[in-house]
């Protein structure tokens, strides 16, 4: 099974990490992550208000219970040795090789070059292209987590949603098109 690193920025927003670890939920690959990528992500709500932060730390907690293997620790040696255009983005890809992590799930696409992660047996590849793929391959499970994640929009919105608009707003286009065909 695919082991995937999830970096900060696929963790927050909300749509997009449900649909994830939606996917990760059926089965459909194993997550990862490092304790810092789930801090940016409560230091990120935070910056929208102490609510959205208290609510980011409930889910983080949710999520360590959930998945209680799914916490990396970077080496340190790794951590000295590698080299990222960001170097702030150094200890995401120290954790995908601490985790045997098969690739990194971001956004940030120029951080993260092909050729130097792939020195490291690591791939890259974008949210909405991973949940593709598996879409490709596993279309019933991702119809599954796709009606669930709307059910869990409009409860929280209390209001009717289109699952097609709400993956395109969550930068999920490809699995939008997908789903809602």
């Amino acid at each position: 099974m695919t082991r995937a690193l999830l970096d900060a920025c696929v963790l927050y927003p909300t749509v997009m990490r449900e649909v994830l670890l939606g996917a990760a939920s059926e089965g459909l690959f194993t997550p990862l992550w490092s304790e810092r990528l789930l801090e940016e992500w409560a230091r990120a709500a935070a910056r929208r208000g102490e609510l959205d932060e208290m609510q980011a730390r409930g889910e983080i907690a949710l999520l360590r219970a959930h998945w209680p293997k799914a916490s990396i620790q970077p080496r340190d040696g790794d951590l000295a040795r590698l080299w990222l255009p960001d170097e702030n983005d150094i200890h995401v890809l120290a954790a995908a090789i601490a985790g045997s992590a098969d690739l990194v799930v971001t956004l940030n696409i120029k951080d993260f070059p092909r050729n130097i992660l792939a020195e490291e047996g690591v791939a890259r590849q974008d949210p909405d292209g991973f949940l593709h793929a598996l879409w490709l391959e596993h279309p019933e499970a991702l119809q599954r987590v796709g009606a669930k994640v709307l059910a869990q929009a409009e409860e929280m919105d209390s209001v009717p949603h289109d699952l097609r608009k709400l993956l395109k707003k969550a930068r999920l286009p490809r699995l939008a098109k997908a789903l809602a065909g």
